[in-house]
């Protein structure tokens, strides 16, 4: 038991808001590069002395990244979601909208049954649908 000694229990949570802190700025720093790459107002110098200020003075780099262009990660981080959305809503149309082989067979049943068609048209149809 020597180690409560060692290590107190104030000591244990300034070490896990340390070890927070550092997983914030981490994840803060992985959204600066992203939008540094897939911003494209920015010219590639500038995108080099945004990289390259952010690598040689990390801390600054990203806070002052953050102030001067927060404002477009935030339209960027917004364009990327709604594009992202509209591929999703693109998809679930695109898939909801396909009619299976016993969904038309019941379509051309329907038909059919209401005379809009022969029985040898739905016979050629069902084929086409089966084969």
């Amino acid at each position: 038991m020597t180690i409560a000694y060692d290590y107190p229990l104030l000591g244990l949570f300034w070490t896990m808001l340390w070890f927070f802190l550092l997983f914030v700025w981490i994840m803060i720093l992985f959204h600066v590069f992203a939008d540094i790459f897939r911003s494209h107002d920015m010219g590639g110098f500038s995108k080099f002395i945004w990289v390259l200020f952010v690598i040689i003075l990390p801390f600054l780099g990203v806070l002052v990244y953050l102030l001067a262009r927060g404002d477009k990660m935030a339209e960027h981080s917004a364009q990327a979601m709604q594009a992202q959305q509209q591929a999703m809503d693109s998809y679930i149309k695109q898939t909801a909208s396909a009619a299976g082989p016993a969904d038309q067979i019941a379509q051309l049943a329907a038909l059919k049954d209401s005379g809009a068609i022969s029985d040898a048209e739905f016979q050629a149809g069902k084929a086409k649908i089966l084969g």
